[in-house]
Order: structure tokens, then C-alpha cells, then sequence
């Protein structure tokens, strides 16, 4: 490994020692085991946002000469906001390494990114879509991350969270299955039975009398007619 590679490494371990010890909010960040220079990261969207239930995953990947150098920032989960496996135009990303400052952390480019994704300002990379479209890949995004390997192998617990909410989705989709299922089964008894109560009593003794008329009065008209 080269010195600066090196450097880089060193630098890395200790920005991983410390988002361990202090989390970025609303953001997980692991390195691949095989590789310090590309980190994952899985963005909660924070609540009162179109992100809200989301989980949008995405991977840093740092230049050997880093922290004297920014890394390329890639948002992997559909999300409304960003392009997928895209290289984003950030002012904390490798678009813009002239505005790059080396003293800043992963923790420094984690946190930068989120706000970023929850404004609206236009970049490269970036791109327009309404709110219930943001809602709807946020809804989308559990079932989206749990087939991505690298997601499950570096996020254990989230993919155990992503399960358990998935589970209760379906059992909540049933439900409402079951209760929409009972009420067209009584509109439909409703609809061949209409009248119920005192009503329904008196209609159906008034339909029993028709009958015991009818029946009467054709015992007559075939005993009026053998006798002629």
C-alpha cells in the first residue's frame, strides 16, 4: 500500500471510531470489510419529510489521497431526489474539490448529504418529483433494499427491521382484505334481501297470503272446470 493510501486508511478508522461512538442522525455508515475506501450508508428519511419511511441506501468511494481529496458520493435506492449510481454534484463530493476542506469527516460529508437531499435545490445528479411520488419510493424502498446483497451483509439489523415492518404491512393488507371481503359479502345480502324488521315480517306474510290465494283460486277454476 502506497504512503498515501495508507494515510487514507488510517484516517478512515478513525472516522469509523467515531460515528460509532456518535451516530450521524438519521444516517448508518459501515465500510465494506473488503475495502475501506468504499463506505454504505442507509438514510433514514427524517419524519415531516416526503422521505418519511423511507430508507434510501448509498456508498462513499474515497480517493487513495483522502482527506486532501473528497469522495464520490452515489445514492443507490430509487428516491425522488437523486439519480441511482449516479456520481453526485455536492459541494462535499469529488465535483467540486476545490471547495473541499480536509479537516471534514465522514460524519461532516453523512450529515451534508442529508440536508442536501432534503432541500430542493437543483444539481448534477439531481432530479424533479412531486411529493406523492417521493412517498411512494419511500414506501417502495424496503422491499427495493432487502434484494441488494451488499445491503444485507453490511446492514443485519436494518434488513431485520425492514422484515418485521414488511410482515406487518401484510398483515395489515389482509385485514383490510378480509374487512372489504365481509362488507360485499353483507351489501350483496343486503342487496336480495332489502327489507328487514317489522317490515320485512309483513311484506313476506302479505307474500304468504298472495300465495294461499292463488293456490285457492286455481283448486277452483280446475274443480269449476271438471264439473261442466
Amino acid at each position: 500500500m502506497t504512503r498515501k493510501g495508507n494515510s487514507a486508511t488510517q484516517r478512515l478508522k478513525q472516522d469509523y471510531i467515531r460515528i460509532i461512538k456518535d451516530p450521524v442522525p438519521y444516517v448508518t455508515a459501515h465500510p465494506l470489510p473488503s475495502n475501506l475506501l468504499e463506505w454504505h450508508y442507509v438514510v433514514k428519511g427524517p419524519e415531516g419529510t416526503s422521505y418519511e419511511g423511507g430508507l434510501y441506501h448509498g456508498k462513499l468511494v474515497f480517493p487513495g489521497e483522502f482527506p486532501f481529496k473528497p469522495p464520490s458520493i452515489y445514492m443507490i435506492t430509487p428516491n425522488g431526489r437523486f439519480k441511482c449510481n449516479t456520481r453526485l454534484c455536492l459541494s462535499i463530493s469529488d465535483f467540486h474539490p476545490d471547495t473541499w476542506n480536509p479537516a471534514w469527516s465522514v460524519s461532516t460529508i453523512l450529515t451534508g448529504l442529508l440536508s442536501f437531499m432534503v432541500e430542493k435545490n437543483p444539481t448534477l445528479g439531481s432530479i424533479e418529483t412531486s411529493v406523492y411520488e417521493k412517498k411512494q419510493l419511500a414506501w417502495q424502498s424496503l422491499e427495493f433494499n432487502i434484494k441488494n446483497q451488499t445491503f444485507c451483509e453490511l446492514f443485519p439489523d436494518i434488513v431485520q427491521e425492514i422484515k418485521e415492518k414488511l410482515k406487518q404491512r401484510q398483515a395489515a393488507d389482509l385485514q383490510t382484505h378480509n374487512r372489504l371481503t365481509s362488507d360485499s359479502d353483507g351489501f350483496l345480502l343486503q342487496g336480495y334481501f332489502p327489507f328487514q324488521g317489522i317490515l320485512g315480517s309483513a311484506l313476506a306474510n302479505v307474500i304468504v297470503i298472495i300465495g294461499f290465494a292463488a293456490f285457492a283460486y286455481t283448486v277452483k277454476y280446475v274443480l269449476t272446470s271438471l264439473t261442466k
